[in-house]
């Protein structure tokens, strides 16, 4: 049968249901008012006052929605709802039976009597309709085979197990079910939640009896280092473990049964709550042109994904790979969205390109994202990153000037800070851009720095994870190299929330938290994969490669940090003279020059000159390989025999 059709016909039941009880409703009260003896005199009036009755609540009932419900969810707010329904409706029978009759022969208490059976009539055919369901499930999973249901345990007895365990018993109740809770919180322990018993402290899942299958974390904003414990704990068991996403993955969704996934690294940084301004935003983005530039990357991909959910009149996707722009358009198509979306191949650093962009589509909202980003790649072709970094950035400001965008934001890196690198360079002269040319124009230019973005192109984690998946080694530069990571949903939607509080002119650093080992984050990679690092998988240091440091800053020695009305974004204020932008025009159309012989050193030079700051690496320190300790102990045991 349709499923319309069955759905009518549940309608049409309930529908009956109701009928029959506030008809019986108004009988009732009048035996409870005469002791189950109604006067001969007030027979007729207790016929009548039924009929009035249906023909008052139920159109009532049915403007309140009371049909349209789905009875065997039937929650809090639908018994709320009922009894918003049969307030009004029992305040309208009392109103019109006294207009006609003045309550002559129909005792007042009559209605108060009324209004409680009806009430509780009708919130007993949908608690039994509930009832029948839920028993209906229970004989289900009684006669299903163990094997074909997924016991699960829940670790997590707060808002989130809650929803999870309500979505698996409404709709996946032949798929799981759960046997139980862990919570640290010791208040919870011994108790129940929805029937489920919340058995113990999470440190003691190895002790718990009830036989389980699979264990689920519903904690996703627990700390980095209480998901290690967490995982750890889970491990312990032998069984499978998974986990809901994170807040910041749950931006434009809801956590549900559908979400859940493997642990991942992310989980393991820590899992802490974005608050997002989202009027700001929305004031930023819904209605206006955008333009992303290298929306093709990982960072801008994710730009254009929660550019949709603010509803912009046009999204202008720029890139220069035509494969990257493709996936995404199609990516984009498969959500049905009506945003006019305008997929541009073209480079940044062709100023006849980005003319005829800014021209033709006049965008009031710039998200710079194009860039290379490989450090040792750009150490051995510095021409084409000042080529994209500088001039392509170059480009992209100027025409954003003339065409009088009302916003520019430039995804910079924590790189730039005391830069050693030519990428890091680069990146920083692009700050320097965006603040000289923000003294003089109406278009308000902005940059976001910030460190490391797990899963990004340039990252470190898709190397370790095709090296783990090879079975190893894995090769880290050192075992002291540490640097700032976040997610990718994260950084995007802070960058765009610079976008909503910048007035123009600054830098913004975002909190990345506290920096973390590259050693450690392979050995959690090694582990999540189900592997002992050194004993399954071995780790090989190489040593510090061109322009890479041992770790990064975020701020230079001329800022100083401000708060914003953000927690996690801070605005830099810069204690140096900003170049004038006619000055340093100047000064990078001399450095394009040079660029253009291919002179690495006269490049670097130059940069130099430019910005004191950058100091090249020419030193790297030793790092404890197996191979260089080996060399090292020749030589000096070489040494030992020759002072003898």
């Amino acid at each position: 049968m349709n499923n319309r059709l069955i759905e009518k016909r549940r309608d049409l039941i309930i529908l009956g249901l109701d009928l029959l009880a506030v008809f019986c409703s108004v009988i009732l009260a009048y035996l409870l008012r005469f002791d189950f003896i109604i006067p001969v005199d007030h027979i007729h009036s207790v016929f009548i006052a039924a009929a009035v009755a249906v023909l008052i609540k139920i159109p009532i009932f049915y403007a309140f929605g009371l049909y349209k419900g789905m009875y065997r969810f039937t929650s809090l707010w639908d018994m709320i709802n009922i009894l918003k329904a049969t307030i009004l409706s029992s305040l309208l029978l009392i109103t019109i039976v006294g207009f006609l009759t003045f309550f002559k022969g129909i005792p007042r208490s009559i209605f108060l009597l009324d209004f409680i059976l009806s009430s509780l009539m009708i919130c007993g055919i949908r608690v039994a309709v509930r009832i029948y369901f839920s028993h209906y499930l229970i004989k289900t999973l009684t006669a299903k085979s163990r094997n074909d249901i997924i016991r699960l345990l829940l670790i997590g007895a707060g808002n989130t197990g809650d929803k999870i365990i309500r979505e698996l018993q409404e709709r996946y109740f032949d798929q799981y079910k759960v046997v139980g809770l862990l919570d640290d919180n010791n208040n919870k322990v011994g108790g129940r939640l929805h029937g489920t018993p919340i058995l113990a402290n999470v440190d003691q899942i190895k002790d718990i009896k009830i036989p389980f299958d699979e264990i689920l974390i519903t904690a996703p904003s627990a700390s980095g280092d209480k998901m290690r414990q967490i995982v750890n704990y889970c491990k312990s068991t032998g069984k499978r473990y998974r986990t809901v996403p994170g807040f910041s993955e749950l931006i434009n969704n809801e956590v549900s049964i559908e979400t859940i996934r493997d642990v991942s690294l992310q989980d393991l940084l820590g899992r802490d709550e974005v608050l997002l301004d989202m009027n700001s935003m929305g004031k930023f983005l819904s209605g206006k042109r955008v333009l992303v530039s290298g929306a093709g990357g990982s960072i801008g991909s994710e730009l254009v994904r929660q550019c949709l959910g603010f509803r912009p009149s046009m999204l202008i996707l720029l890139d220069n790979n035509e494969q990257n722009l493709f996936n995404l358009e199609q990516e984009i198509n498969e959500t049905g969205t009506s945003i006019n979306i305008k997929p541009i191949l073209g480079d940044i650093r062709d100023k006849v390109i980005i003319n005829k962009i800014f021209s033709e589509n006049l965008p009031q909202v710039v998200l710079h994202a194009a860039a290379y980003k490989h450090v040792p790649i750009q150490e051995l072709n510095p021409w084409y990153a000042i080529l994209t970094n500088v001039q392509g950035t170059q480009n992209i400001v100027e025409f954003s000037n003339e065409y009088k965008v009302e916003k520019f934001i430039l995804v910079s890196t924590d790189k730039a800070v005391h830069p050693v690198s030519i990428m890091g360079a680069t990146k920083r002269l692009s700050e320097r851009i965006i603040q000289s040319v923000d003294m003089t124009s109406k278009t308000q230019y902005m940059a976001v720095r910030f460190g490391n973005v797990i899963g990004s192109s340039g990252s470190v984690i898709p190397t370790l994870k095709r090296q783990i998946k090879k079975g190893g080694p894995i090769t880290i530069t050192h075992p002291d190299m540490t640097r700032y990571f976040m997610s990718i949903p994260e950084s995007v939607q802070l960058i765009l929330q610079t976008g909503a509080i910048g007035c123009g002119g600054e830098v913004f650093v975002l909190d990345m938290g506290k920096p973390i080992k590259i050693k450690d984050m392979a050995y959690d990679l090694i582990r999540l994969s189900g592997f002992e690092p050194e004993t399954d998988i071995p780790v090989i240091y190489t040593g510090l490669r061109p322009g890479e440091k041992m770790y990064e800053e975020l701020v230079t020695r001329d800022e100083k940090v401000k708060k914003t009305v953000h927690p996690k974004i801070m605005s830099m204020q810069n204690g140096a003279t900003i170049q004038i932008w006619d000055d340093l025009k100047i000064d990078i159309e001399k450095l394009i020059n040079i660029t253009n012989t291919l002179n690495s050193n006269a490049i670097k030079q130059k940069l130099q000159e430019m910005m004191p700051e950058y100091e090249p690496l020419d030193y790297y320190p030793p790092v404890p390989n197996e191979a260089m300790n080996q060399e090292l102990f020749e030589i000096e045991k070489s040494t030992i025999k020759g002072q003898a």
